[in-house]
């Protein structure tokens, strides 16, 4: 009989193959059962093969098998449960039930494969699944996954119905409404930004969602394409609600300009009184007169770099590549219309290029009118130099000022608090370090031992062929 099992039950060499009676009482047990469960086969055979199934187990697998060989028409089923092996150790299996039999093999054949290993793989995934959506359901953010062409939605957390106004099962069902939470004079950009997504290009993008409130609610979204062997299998992402950033920038906006325009207004009707004051008054009155157009002056001069630190500090911060020589030139250049005969010593490589915002040539123009300004005398140094190292470019300023008081740099990185004994006293070093800050640069300040200041700014390197 056994010669004529092996070559009906050929196909199932790879699995470990049993024939039962219908008690379960085994027949035949092929190689397998060895290298599976560590069994002889000879040995197992008279034994009932339900005696080696977990005690959880057993109830529901015997109904299986029960049904299967009971059941009037030809009938498989598979099902998993756990055995005992020689060594007590437990494995996972997953038999195939089958009620078609012969007399060739005078049972039923139940093929088993070991499935251990795949199980514990599934219980971890598991276990990473509700662990990423207990720890998704807690956070204000939302969070999504799509497939490659947008047409199923994999995943989307709780947050989504606060903040985009429409519940998730929805979108679940039906991804296309995705698109109608979102205001509809921005879904055009949406859609394209879905597109560069699909074609494997990551994307940042802010809009305004959800339709129950009128769409008053911006988010600030972030997608990454998952590549598999090149190709785009799954679309990632984070929402995240900057409804209160865009009104506080709105409101700052708003403050900016009127502060800006009244500001200008009244100092011109100021200095110009102190104009006329300082032609028709005594010697003592005019003395007053001229403190009174200066302070006028340095307060509009204020405004001005109050109005561009607003601008850089409103508008998205998007390093982009520059000629760091072309950089400085342009930020002396500024100077240099301001201050005519001032020149200043630059020895900057050429074709040396770092990754930061095109407002830099600000940052060093404000560093050198501010060494101009405070020099003790007519005939300024002020030198610029640069070189690159293994990661940065490091840009290094020096002039012949009076020390910068340490209290003025340390209120910059939050070392120093202001306070209503101590302010700091212009805005321009702020200029310079919210620059580089935003660049991904870094900064530090300090004294020459022949006197003056030294600002080191330390800047990503840009390939030079990236330079527009």
């Amino acid at each position: 009989m056994e010669h004529a099992l092996e070559s009906v039950l050929l196909e199932y060499s790879q699995d470990k193959v049993i024939v039962v009676d219908e008690d379960g009482r085994l027949r035949y047990a092929n190689e397998a059962a060895e290298r599976i469960l560590g069994y002889d086969p000879d040995v197992l055979v008279g034994t009932n093969a339900f005696d080696l199934v977990h005690p959880a187990d057993l109830e529901e697998t015997r109904e299986i098998f029960d049904s299967v060989i009971e059941a009037p028409e030809p009938t498989t089923e598979t099902h998993r449960y756990r055995v005992r092996a020689a060594d007590d150790s437990i494995v996972w299996l997953e038999s195939r039930f089958s009620n078609v039999t012969d007399d060739a093999i005078g049972g039923y054949v139940i093929s088993s494969r070991d499935v251990t290993e795949q199980i514990e793989t599934e219980r971890e995934r598991k276990a990473a699944e509700d662990r990423l959506t207990e720890i998704a359901g807690t956070v204000g953010d939302v969070l999504w996954m799509f497939d490659d062409d947008w047409t199923e939605l994999l995943f989307v957390n709780p947050a989504y119905e606060d903040v985009y106004g429409a519940p998730t099962e929805t979108v679940m069902n039906d991804p296309s409404t995705f698109l109608k939470a979102i205001h509809p004079e921005d879904r055009d950009r949406v859609r394209a930004a879905m597109e560069r997504m699909s074609d494997g290009e990551s994307v940042e993008i802010e809009y305004r969602v959800n339709r129950e409130r009128e769409y008053d609610r911006w988010v600030w979204v972030q997608g990454e394409p998952i590549l598999k062997h090149g190709d785009v299998v799954r679309i990632v992402g984070f929402a995240r609600d900057v409804t209160d950033r865009r009104r506080r920038e709105r409101q700052l906006a708003v403050m900016d300009n009127l502060l800006r325009h009244n500001l200008r207004n009244d100092m011109s009707v100021i200095v110009g009184n102190a104009e006329m004051i300082s032609t028709e008054g005594d010697d003592t009155s005019a003395e007053r007169a001229e403190i009174i157009r200066t302070q006028g002056r340095e307060l509009v001069e204020s405004a001005e770099k109050q109005r561009e630190i607003i601008e850089l500090l409103t508008t998205p911060a998007v390093p982009t590549a520059l000629d760091l020589a072309e950089t400085v030139a342009a930020g002396t250049e500024l100077v240099a219309k301001r201050h005519p005969g001032v020149t200043v010593d630059a020895d900057v490589p050429a074709g040396l290029a770092v990754e930061a915002l095109g407002e830099l040539r600000l940052a060093f123009a404000e560093l050198v009118e501010n060494a101009i300004e405070h020099v003790p005398n007519d005939d300024p140094t002020i030198s610029v130099t640069a070189e690159r190292t293994d990661d940065d470019v490091v840009v290094v300023v020096t002039d012949e000022c009076p020390p910068i008081p340490e209290v003025e740099y340390r209120v910059l990185t939050g070392d120093w608090i202001m306070d209503d004994v101590y302010h700091t006293s212009g805005l321009g070093l702020w200029l310079v370090y919210w620059v580089v800050d935003l660049s991904d640069g870094e900064i530090e300040f300090s004294q020459c031992d022949s006197g003056g200041n030294t600002i080191q700014i330390q800047l990503p390197t840009a390939a030079p062929e990236s330079v527009d």
